[in-house]
């Protein structure tokens, strides 16, 4: 059976699990503590960051991406892959854009801190602008990915979310109602709570073998 090591409020998690919950993959769920991560999950990723998935031949996949499209491989009955080689296009740009400047902009943020800044306003700026080619998107048709939900809504949907919790008043005055309308149903869509429910955190048998 494939082992999963996830951590529940991480964006690139959550959409891994997010597709292995539709594509009905059975694995096991190893929740995580980040700041004491376990052996085991480190010596299947040195890198240390979650999501990893160890399938049950022994392969890793250590990107969220590469998570989501084995597990949509297997199946796929909501249709959430592009169905064209524009819309695959469109939809690996899109992604790269969210988890690279989009994420650099929400993580100053969110956490100002952490990069010697005093405030994140003008990177909330910086990603409200983003955001608001999303609003446009959604503005002209119901989903990111198309007439339904999929790939891409999927991906970028935590990241959207995180950004709107840091400051949830201001998210919910700004002029985008299709985004919110949006985010609104991602949050309460009964694949978001499931995979959503809390694990408590996993010990290693070896762990637990070494303290006794």
């Amino acid at each position: 059976m494939p082992v999963l090591y996830s951590f529940r409020r991480c964006p690139y998690a959550m959409r891994a699990r997010l597709a292995l919950r539709v594509s009905r993959q059975v694995y096991e769920h190893r929740e995580v503590a980040l700041k004491d991560k376990p052996a085991e999950m480190l010596a299947l990723s040195p890198k240390g960051t979650v999501p990893v998935l160890c399938l049950a031949h022994g392969e890793v996949l250590e990107e969220s991406l590469d998570i989501m499209l084995w597990a949509l491989q297997q199946h796929d009955p909501q249709a959430w892959l592009p169905q064209s080689d524009e819309a695959w296009a469109f939809t690996r740009e899109s992604i790269a854009l969210n988890d690279g400047v989009f994420k650099a902009h929400l993580d100053r943020y969110k956490y100002p801190q952490r990069f010697g800044l005093l405030d994140g306003l003008l990177y909330r700026a910086q990603g409200a602008a983003l955001l608001m080619q999303w609003q446009e998107r959604l503005r002209q048709q119901a989903y990111l990915s198309g007439v339904t939900w999929g790939l891409l809504d999927a991906c970028v949907a935590p990241f959207v979310r995180q950004f709107a919790r840091t400051d949830r008043a201001w998210f919910d005055a700004q002029a985008w109602p299709q985004l919110s309308k949006w985010l609104h149903a991602f949050e309460a869509s009964e694949d978001f709570v499931a995979v959503m429910q809390k694990h408590p955190v996993w010990v290693s048998p070896h762990a637990s073998a070494s303290r006794s």
